[in-house]
């Protein structure tokens, strides 16, 4: 195998680890305290829960919405450089990303106050998060060259961050009167590790030369930030637990945000639910170092001065050449602090409820054959649709979700899931809650047609948990 396209694949499959998740089975599903996470005035029953440290939540997704393992890997008679050239450099587009993200609740728990009106919540849980969209033009360099064309290659297709932080979270949700629940949520982030590339513009482009048969140009303004990675890096082996776990207990970058969510009861039947997510930034200042490149240079190669140049055997050309361009767009270094927004994430969905009545959990005067209720009454069946949008590098990526949920009387419920996106047009996802007693466990999978084969899905997701809930008793 060729050097180039070995250097062309590390580059495709870095963009994953050098910034979330759609949750959309979990949304709404008021039977898992988790939801909370999601909304923070979903609908819950809940007296009070606690979540099993490490086992209450957790979560993990991949996508990649241009090509997957097995386009390239597959024993399919193709030749290897003949699939990256028809698959990928001919076939994907900027807008293709390779994104994951994984969440790791530490600890979580909530109780309702004295006035059953109000619910709180509190926790911390682990994030870390990628994103880095397909930077064709620097493929074709890497793998082509640009020796032989005229093309201008646009150094702006390189847009990727991500990062891991820990999150603080406490939470309220209140509810108004029989119509109406609203939360809100503020967080205290601490940064371990970030990085960012995408506000890129330039090109590097040939023209013919005066000189010499090419001109080549580089305009760039080029920059990727750091905070986090130069303090780990440099760390000894047996520190680096320590100093993770030093960056996450508010060693680290530290920053702030906030959740809002609502729940309108429309009628007996209808209702509709939002909230909006991660409103917030980090500031990071405790270790950053940057990489800019920033100018404009031309050159058409080694340009020798005969014969004055021929009398002085001690000259580097090329070293004569690389300080010429560094010159005219020099590559530096900074220790500037900076401020990294999160990515924010909106939701909204529209329910039906219909069939049998249940009994709520909560402490009211509610249920299918109360005469006056402080809440409204819940449906074994709920259908309808969710709108799920978060903003990127290159402008809001959004979801539409077709739902349908039962309940099976106090033994838990299922919710089934069909998500259109950019990952995948056939995206079936199956959520499970069992509760036995207090114990309450759940299991969501997307894309399950994808596990025929997991190395042919372009997207992955999963998530599961343990809590304890108790209700309370019912006046």
């Amino acid at each position: 195998m060729k050097t180039r396209p070995l250097i062309f694949i590390f580059l495709l499959f870095a963009c994953l680890f050098v910034k979330g998740q759609n949750k959309q089975l979990l949304y709404d599903f008021s039977d898992i305290p988790q939801s909370l996470l999601m909304n923070p005035a979903t609908d819950v029953d809940f007296k009070w829960f606690g979540g099993l440290p490490m086992l209450s939540g957790q979560s993990f997704y991949f996508g990649s919405s241009g090509v997957s393992v097995y386009d390239l890997l597959a024993n399919d008679g193709v030749d290897f450089n003949t699939k990256v050239r028809e698959r990928v450099l001919n076939s994907m587009k900027i807008s293709d990303e390779l994104s994951g993200n994984f969440q790791t609740e530490i600890l979580n728990f909530g109780w309702r106050g004295k006035n059953n009106n109000n619910f709180y919540s509190l926790g911390v849980y682990l994030e870390g998060d990628a994103i880095g969209y397909w930077f064709k033009d620097y493929a074709l360099l890497a793998f082509d060259g640009n020796a032989d064309t005229f093309r201008r290659f646009d150094l702006g297709h390189l847009k990727t961050r991500g990062g891991v932080v820990a999150v603080y979270h406490f939470g309220v949700n209140k509810r108004i009167s029989n119509e109406l629940l609203l939360g809100a949520r503020a967080k205290i982030y601490s940064s371990i590790v970030d990085f960012s590339s995408t506000q890129n513009k330039g090109y590097l482009q040939n023209t013919v030369g005066e000189n010499n048969l090419l001109r080549t140009t580089l305009d760039a303004d080029l920059e990727m930030r750091t905070s986090g990675l130069n303090v780990l890096r440099a760390a000894e082996e047996e520190e680096l637990a320590s100093l993770i776990t030093k960056r996450a207990l508010f060693g680290g970058d530290l920053g702030v945000g906030f959740d809002f969510g609502l729940t309108h009861q429309i009628n007996d039947q209808l209702v509709f639910t939002a909230s909006l997510l991660d409103l917030g930034f980090i500031y990071h200042s405790s270790d950053p170092k940057n990489w800019t490149i920033n100018g404009s240079a031309s050159s058409e190669g080694v340009e020798i001065i005969l014969p004055a140049d021929l009398l002085n055997p001690d000259e580097d050309f090329y070293q004569r050449l690389i300080d010429g361009i560094e010159e005219l767009a020099p590559f530096e270094e900074n220790l500037d602090s900076y401020f990294a927004f999160r990515p924010t994430k909106l939701n909204a969905s529209i329910r039906y409820n219909f069939g049998e009545q249940i009994e709520r959990e909560i402490d009211c005067n509610c249920g299918p054959y109360a005469t006056a209720n402080s809440a409204p009454p819940k449906y074994a069946n709920g259908i309808g649709a969710q709108l799920y949008a978060i903003n990127r590098p290159r402008g809001p990526q959004t979801a539409l979700t077709a739902f349908y949920s039962r309940r099976i009387g106090k033994l838990g419920a299922i919710k089934t899931t069909y998500t259109v996106d950019k990952f995948s047009q056939t995206n079936v996802g199956l959520g499970v809650n069992v509760q036995a007693g207090p114990v309450n466990m759940y299991f969501m999978a997307d894309n399950l047609f994808a596990y025929q084969n997991a190395l042919d899905t372009n997207y992955v997701s999963f998530q599961l948990g343990l809590n304890i809930i108790s209700w309370g008793s019912k006046q």
